[in-house]
């Protein structure tokens, strides 16, 4: 045997050698489970090319309690920090709400320091007694459910809706017969109720509303308790703006009297802010004080001349 045959002998040799030892190794990579003879099927779950296994959905069942406590925790945080529903349960509204409305309610805006304006129809908690004698209906479990999860008001809650139509600065008041005004400005009121009065059952003020406060009244004047009728509690009839819930922005509910609730164009007149009927006076002191100094002046230097 030559040289030549004896290495290439040794080379076969070393080849058969390596493709015996190649055999464990491509076994040694089978799946688990798997026989390592490619004609075989498979039985466990393939894998992606990041070599993550693909997990097997979750059956329904199992997802669904997940779903429900999501599902819960969102309507909370709605609830809480975004918007919730009311019902009205009284006709003092009318005819903007009627009796069993569902309204919903920003509840947005006042976190981020907005107070009520003019015109807007808000929510508020009974800020000294207003709803005391008035029964408080017992809620079944759905409606204490729906109630916790911001679906429905809850009964237990003493809370208010009615017309912002002063705020803080302001100066309102009422003479019977007469318009509700506001900074001397009369109201033009189509939103109250037909055949209702501005004011005839219970006339008012002249009243400054304090800072921090509103005055309020309902749109059915003859058949709301509002801030008219309670000008001797703690709070003089004015209600404090930390207890505003919140703005009412849509009826909701039922679809039928699905409607925005807008601020009415009467409040949008000029002059009716109070540091807007302030500004004349003011512009007539600004402009005469000038003319005050150049007469005092004058006559300061014709006595040092005297």
């Amino acid at each position: 045997m030559n040289v030549s045959d004896v290495a290439g002998e040794a080379r076969a040799g070393h080849g058969q050698s390596t493709e015996r030892l190649s055999q464990p190794a491509d076994s040694a990579f089978d799946p688990v489970g798997g026989t390592g003879h490619p004609d075989e099927p498979e039985s466990a779950p393939t894998s992606d090319r990041g070599g993550k296994r693909n997990k097997k959905p979750r059956p329904l069942w199992k997802e669904l309690p997940l779903l429900i406590g999501i599902a819960l925790v969102l309507a909370l945080l709605i609830k809480t920090f975004l918007v919730q529903a009311f019902s009205i349960p009284s006709d003092s509204m009318q005819n903007t709400l009627q009796r069993g409305d569902r309204v919903l309610v920003d509840k947005l805006t006042p976190w981020f320091g907005s107070e009520p304006e003019r015109g807007e129809v808000v929510v508020f908690h009974d800020p000294s007694g207003w709803l005391d004698g008035e029964p408080t209906p017992e809620p079944n479990a759905v409606q204490t459910f729906l109630s916790f999860i911001g679906l429905m008001p809850s009964s237990q809650e003493k809370d208010l809706i009615k017309r912002t139509i002063a705020v803080g600065g302001d100066t309102v008041s009422c003479k019977k017969g007469g318009p509700v005004e506001v900074n001397g400005k009369a109201l033009d009121e189509p939103y109250i109720f037909p055949g209702g009065t501005a004011c005839d059952d219970m006339p008012f003020g002249p009243f400054k509303v304090p800072d921090g406060k509103i005055w309020v009244m309902g749109d059915h004047r003859q058949d709301s308790s509002d801030s008219r009728y309670h000008t001797s509690d703690v709070n003089k009839g004015f209600v404090p703006v930390d207890d505003v819930v919140g703005r009412a922005v849509v009826v909701a509910w039922p679809l039928n009297r699905w409607a925005t609730l807008p601020v009415p164009d009467t409040f949008d007149q000029p002059g009716m802010s109070a540091s807007a009927a302030m500004a004349p006076g003011a512009l007539g002191i600004a402009g005469a004080l000038p003319l005050v100094i150049r007469r005092r002046r004058r006559l300061t230097r014709g006595r040092t001349a005297g």
